[in-house]
């Protein structure tokens, strides 16, 4: 039951980092059946290039033995290697195959550790489990389904005539029929094998996407591990939010003026005249932070000037930049009556 409900809660399509992290554990869908036709492809087609002129070397080899007067050492060791000449390019082709097959199903995925001992497989409960589990009565079907498609197409593909009409020919031509007959009931499996392959392919990609589904907890958690907790990322944001306002409440005694809307904006600006070149943003809020701008600039004796476009165009500045040059002109002339006033305060 409990395995019933976890596959119902997997309900979402697996993500690429759920599929990349499976693709680091090796769990690729590879398809045995393709593999399997790889290798007999690269068989038939190694055995049709080579077979030829490598059997009649052997058959030659074979005569040359056993016409021999007496027991010939060359000639049997010219059988060997007429018979390794015969053997090994299928072999090697089929090697290849088989090797190429699954690096280009896994996506030239190379594993060193799946090739290190591993005890575990000399499980003998493992083993018994692969022959009796729920694989193994998924495996038969399978199985079985592969000996009927090839074994229909094979008994189409036999002309029972045709192989009567062997029968009545000379002697002479029968190697050429039957080897021609026999190139055709190969090719006819290989086709059946291939369709067999590709509807494996298939069945395979989907149960390897399928067993990587995931619940909607498993995608919440995926997102905390890529992005973060956001209560913690909300807590972290409301600390800096609360430093960056300290720092600017403690910049305000040092400005030089407050630009006010009057109410909603608060810009405090420092400038110190022949140390910086333009004036400075070093504090500014909107609503409650502006109050508290307002009063500390009051408490300190910074001066409050109001001029609302001016403060709403100054707050989409970012916080201890100068002051662009389009806004020179009226922050200049706002710091030159501050002053004023303070010159009129200091000689008052």
């Amino acid at each position: 039951m409990a395995e019933g409900q976890d596959a119902e809660d997997r309900s979402e399509a697996p993500t690429q980092r759920r599929l990349d992290k499976a693709r680091e554990q090796g769990q690729v869908p590879v398809s045995r059946e393709a593999a399997t036709f790889a290798t007999l492809l690269a068989a038939t087609l190694a055995g049709v290039l080579t077979l030829p002129a490598a059997g009649l070397a052997w058959l030659h080899a074979l005569q040359a033995l056993l016409e021999a007067p007496a027991p010939d050492a060359a000639a049997a060791l010219g059988l060997l290697r007429a018979a390794a000449h015969l053997a090994l390019p299928v072999i090697a082709a089929t090697a290849m195959a088989a090797i190429l097959g699954h690096l280009a199903q896994s996506g030239l995925l190379l594993r060193p550790e799946a090739v290190l001992p591993d005890l575990g497989r000399l499980n003998p409960g493992k083993g018994l489990q692969k022959i009796i589990g729920k694989e193994a009565w998924f495996e038969l079907p399978r199985t079985l389904l592969k000996l009927a498609v090839v074994g229909g197409a094979l008994w189409l593909a036999v002309d029972l005539q045709s192989l009567a009409a062997v029968l009545h020919q000379p002697v002479g031509a029968l190697p050429g029929r039957i080897g021609r007959e026999a190139l055709h009931l190969l090719v006819v499996a290989l086709g059946a094998f291939a369709v067999l392959a590709v509807l494996d392919l298939l069945l395979v990609r989907w149960r390897h996407l399928r067993q990587l589904r995931m619940s909607r907890e498993d995608l919440r958690e995926e997102m905390r591990d890529v992005e973060g907790d956001p209560h913690v990322k909300a807590r972290l944001r409301r600390l800096r939010e609360g430093r960056a306002r300290q720092r600017m409440l403690a910049a305000v005694p040092k400005a030089t003026v407050v630009i006010t809307n009057p109410t909603h904006y608060a810009i405090a600006l420092s400038y110190q005249q022949g140390q910086s070149a333009a004036p400075r943003l070093v504090a500014k809020g909107v609503d409650e932070m502006a109050a508290r701008i307002r009063a500390v600039a009051e408490e300190h004796g910074v001066p409050l000037v109001a001029n609302p476009p001016l403060a709403r165009a100054l707050y989409r500045l970012e916080v201890d930049t100068e002051i662009p040059a389009e806004h020179w002109q009226a922050v200049a002339e706002i710091i030159s009556y501050v002053w004023r006033l303070q010159g009129r305060s200091a000689r008052g």
